[in-house]
C-alpha cells in the first residue's frame, strides 16, 4: 500500500468486482473470453487485479451498461489497447449501436401501442368478469398472420401493426 493511500496496489478478484459493481463470475468470465488480461496470481492462486485491470473492468462495464454486445466490447477494448487506431471506428460502432437502440425503441413504441389496446379492449369489454369471457386471453389466443408470424412480428393481428416486433 503507498503511504497516505488506503487503495492496495493490488486487490483480490472480490474487491475488485465489488468497486467496479460486477459479480466475480463475470469477472472470471471476461478473462476468460480475453476483455481482461488474465490477472497475476498470488503464492495460494488467488488473482490479483491492479489499477489498470480495475480501469478495463470499469470500461467493460460502462460499455455493457449502454448495451453493447460482448463483440463490440472486443472491438472496443481493440481499440483501447491499439491507441494509434482511429476515433471513427470507436465512432462506427457507437452509431451502429446507436441504430438498434432506435429500431428497438420503434419496436417498443409498437408493442406499447398493441398493449395499451389490448388493456383498453379488456376494460370496456370485459374487466371484472369471468375469464372465459376476457378480451385479453381471447385477444393472445388468435392465431398470428403468416406474414407477421415469420417477421416475428404481432401477437394479435387486431391490435399490432404487421411485421413490427421480433
Amino acid at each position: 500500500m503507498k503511504q497516505g493511500d488506503r487503495t492496495p496496489v493490488k486487490v483480490p478478484i472480490g474487491v475488485a468486482a465489488r468497486r467496479v459493481g460486477l459479480s466475480v463470475p463475470t469477472v472470471r468470465y471476461y478473462e476468460q473470453i480475453g476483455l481482461l488480461p488474465a490477472a497475476p496470481r498470488s503464492e495460494g492462486g488467488q488473482r490479483h487485479y491492479g489499477p489498470a485491470a480495475l480501469q478495463r473492468l470499469r470500461f467493460i462495464r460502462r460499455c455493457r451498461d449502454f448495451g453493447f454486445s460482448i463483440e463490440q466490447v472486443r472491438e472496443l477494448v481493440g481499440l483501447l489497447d491499439r491507441p494509434d487506431r482511429p476515433c471513427v471506428e470507436a465512432r462506427d460502432i457507437a452509431a451502429r449501436h446507436l441504430a438498434t437502440v432506435r429500431r428497438q425503441l420503434a419496436e417498443l413504441r409498437a408493442l406499447e401501442h398493441s398493449m395499451a389496446g389490448i388493456v383498453g379492449g379488456c376494460e370496456a369489454a370485459c374487466a371484472g368478469g369471468p375469464a372465459q369471457d376476457c378480451s385479453i386471453l381471447e385477444d393472445l389466443g388468435r392465431a398470428q398472420p403468416a406474414a407477421a408470424a415469420a417477421s416475428g412480428g404481432p401477437l394479435s393481428s387486431t391490435t399490432l401493426p404487421s411485421g413490427s416486433l421480433r
